[in-house]
C-alpha cells in the first residue's frame, strides 16, 4: 500500500442533498472506520482539541481501540471541531488521491449537518451564526450603543454566560453603528488596465464583519485599490457568505444564502472583474466551500475562479509590473499571524510577502491555529480550549517586540490581542489589519 503525502489533496463533492447523507448507521460506520485510521496515526494530535478527545475517548475505553467508543461519545469529537480544514491540508497523509479517502473535516461537517436537521442545536449557535440578522440590529444607533454597553459590561456578560452561554470573558467584537455601506464608495476610478495575471478592475465582497464591525478595513481595501490605479466597485448587493451557517451544519441555509449572493456575483464575473473579500473565511467559502457543495452549478464554478484574496491580488499585480512600489512610511517590527481558512487557500504567504516589500519592514510570520474560530472561541464550553490552543500563537506573537500586531482573520486578532494581554502589556503595541497597513505604509 502507498503512503499519502505524495501527491497534491484533493478534495470530492459533497453529496449533502441525497438522503443517505443524514443516516445515523452509515455515518456512524464512517467515522468509525476515519476514527480508526486516526488512532494508528496521531500526527494531529497538536492541531486542536477535537483529535486529543478523540484519542482519550479510545486510551480510556475498555478495548483501547475504537471499537471500544460507544457511538453517542462521537459528538464529544465533532463539538471540538471547528472546520479550520488544516488537518486535511497540513498533517494528514491518507486524504485523496490516497485510496482512504479521509477527508476529516467533511466528515465532522456530515455529523454536525445530521445534528442540526435532528433540531439538536441550540438557539445559541444558531444566532450567533445569524451574522445578517445581528448586523442589521447593530446598525440602529441607539440599540448599538446599548449592544456595545451590554457586551463590556461585567454584571450583563456574566448574565449572558448563565442564559446563553456566551463567556464571560471573551472580548467581543464592538459594532461600528455606522456601516461600511452607508457611506461606501460607488466606485473608485482607476485606469482598468489589465495584467497577464491580474483584471485591471476588482468587484469587492464587503462581508458582515466589515460593514457592521470595522468599516475600516474596507475603505482601507478601496484606497489602496484606488491609490494603484485599479477601478474597485462592491458588490451591489450582499447576504452573509454562509460560513457561520455551514460551521453550525445548515447547509440548507448555506444555499439560500448562495442563492442570493451567486447571482450578484457572477456578473462581475462574467464581465472580467477579479472579486475579492477581506475576511478569509469569506474568501475560502467562494473558491472552495460552496464549489464542493454545489459542483453542478456553473455560476458558482465562475465565481470561484474569480475570487482573489486581496494580498494574491497585490503580490500578482507587481508580478504584472502594475503595482504602485513607492512606500512613503516604514511598518518596522510586524507580528503577523496568518489564518487557518488562508493557508488552506494554497496561495502561499502573499500578506508576508507583500509587507516585507515596504522598505524598513520586518515581519515575524506565525503560522498556527489561534484557536478563536469565528464563534467557536465565544462559547462558554468552549473559551477555555481556544486559549489553550491560543497559548503558542500569543507567545510567538510578542517574542519580536512588535510595533504592530496583524492577521488577516480581523477576530483572530482580537482573541490574540486578550491572550496576549494576559502576560504582556501592550499599550505600545498597535493592531492592525494588513490591509490597514499597507495603507499606512503607501502614506494614505
Amino acid at each position: 500500500m502507498r503512503e499519502g503525502s505524495l501527491e497534491a489533496p484533493t478534495r470530492h463533492p459533497l453529496n449533502w442533498e441525497d438522503a443517505e447523507f443524514y443516516k445515523e448507521k452509515p455515518l456512524h460506520e464512517e467515522m468509525e472506520r476515519v476514527f480508526d485510521i486516526c488512532h494508528g496515526c496521531r500526527r494531529c494530535v497538536n492541531l486542536c482539541t477535537a483529535f486529543p478527545t478523540l484519542f482519550d475517548l479510545i486510551d480510556e475505553s475498555a478495548t483501547m481501540e475504537v471499537d471500544g467508543v460507544a457511538k453517542e461519545d462521537y459528538s464529544k469529537v465533532v463539538d471540538k471541531c471547528y472546520l479550520c480544514d488544516m488537518c486535511y491540508m497540513s498533517k494528514c497523509p491518507y486524504v485523496p488521491p490516497h485510496e482512504w479517502n479521509v477527508d476529516f473535516p467533511h466528515l465532522m461537517l456530515r455529523a454536525k449537518a445530521q445534528k442540526f436537521k435532528n433540531g439538536q442545536t441550540k438557539f445559541r449557535d444558531k444566532l450567533l451564526s445569524s451574522t445578517d440578522a445581528l448586523g442589521k440590529l447593530s446598525a440602529i444607533p441607539v440599540v448599538v450603543q446599548t449592544i456595545n454597553a451590554v457586551n463590556t459590561n461585567k454584571v450583563t456578560r456574566s448574565i449572558m454566560d448563565k442564559t446563553l452561554g456566551i463567556h464571560k470573558d471573551r472580548k467581543l467584537p464592538k459594532y461600528a453603528g455606522k456601516t461600511f455601506r452607508s457611506s461606501m464608495p460607488i466606485v473608485s476610478v482607476g485606469s482598468s488596465q489589465d495584467g497577464q495575471r491580474t483584471p485591471g478592475k476588482v468587484a469587492v465582497f464587503v462581508t458582515c464583519y466589515v460593514n457592521y464591525n470595522e468599516p475600516n478595513i474596507g475603505e482601507d481595501l478601496f484606497k489602496v485599490l484606488e491609490h494603484n490605479q485599479v477601478m474597485a466597485v462592491a458588490v451591489q448587493k450582499e447576504a452573509c457568505c454562509g460560513m457561520p451557517k455551514l460551521e453550525l451544519g445548515d447547509l440548507e441555509a448555506v444555499k439560500n444564502l448562495k442563492e442570493k449572493n451567486i447571482p450578484q456575483m457572477v456578473k462581475y464575473a462574467q464581465e472580467g472583474y477579479a472579486i475579492m473579500t477581506s475576511v478569509p473565511s469569506c474568501t475560502l467559502m467562494f473558491k472552495q466551500e460552496l464549489p464542493l457543495l454545489f459542483p453542478d452549478d456553473e455560476d458558482v464554478q465562475l465565481v470561484a475562479k474569480a475570487m482573489f484574496d486581496p494580498f494574491e491580488y497585490f503580490v500578482m499585480r507587481d508580478r504584472d509590473g502594475l503595482l504602485n512600489t513607492d512606500f512613503k512610511e516604514s511598518l518596522g517590527q510586524v507580528s503577523y499571524h496568518v489564518p487557518c481558512h488562508l493557508r488552506v487557500q494554497n496561495i502561499g504567504l502573499k500578506t508576508k510577502e507583500m509587507l516585507e516589500r515596504v522598505p524598513g519592514t520586518t515581519v515575524n510570520k506565525v503560522e498556527r491555529c489561534s484557536g478563536h474560530d469565528g464563534t467557536w472561541g465565544v462559547k462558554k464550553e468552549y473559551f477555555a480550549d481556544s486559549m489553550k490552543i491560543g497559548r503558542p500563537v500569543f507567545r510567538q506573537m510578542h517574542e519580536e517586540a512588535p510595533k504592530y500586531i496583524s492577521s488577516d482573520c480581523a477576530i483572530a486578532a482580537t482573541h490574540i490581542v486578550q491572550g496576549m494581554e494576559e502576560k504582556h502589556d501592550l499599550s505600545d503595541v498597535k493592531k492592525r489589519h494588513p490591509i490597514t497597513l499597507l495603507r499606512i505604509a503607501y502614506g494614505l
